[in-house]
């Protein structure tokens, strides 16, 4: 049984910045790539970020290019989502999501296994 548990959200003001965590359990946790989406109210979940098995190549939305930042942890079977330069928009569930077809498929479909997930609200 695979389990994804997110904590580090909360409200922000526009400009903060949050660490959010997601805590996976099992031993093939460094033998996934990992992911982020987010879902505002009212609207369809979208990628945030993604991080291959060994932490070294990254990818991104355009929309949080050079204000977040995805690693990961593989002794700690941890991803983490520094989030910086906060803004309204970026308000939303953040949940973390594992074993996608491909780092490169932004498409929530693509991934196996996902966690509940962590409200971001930041004020403006």
């Amino acid at each position: 049984q695979v389990q994804l548990v997110e904590s580090g959200g909360g409200l922000v003001q526009a400009g903060g910045s949050l660490r959010l965590s997601c805590a996976a359990s099992g031993r093939t946790f460094s033998m996934w790539h990992m992911g982020w989406f987010r879902q505002a109210p009212g609207k369809e979940r979208e990628f945030v970020a993604a991080i291959s098995r060994n932490g070294i190549v990254t990818n991104y939305a355009d929309s949080v290019k050079g204000r977040f930042t995805i690693s990961r942890d593989n002794a700690k079977n941890t991803v983490y989502l520094q989030m910086n330069s906060l803004k309204p928009e970026d308000t939303a569930v953040y949940s973390c999501a594992a074993d996608p077809r491909s780092l490169y498929d932004p498409d929530p479909v693509s991934y196996n296994y996902w966690g509940q997930g962590t409200q971001v609200t930041v004020s403006s």
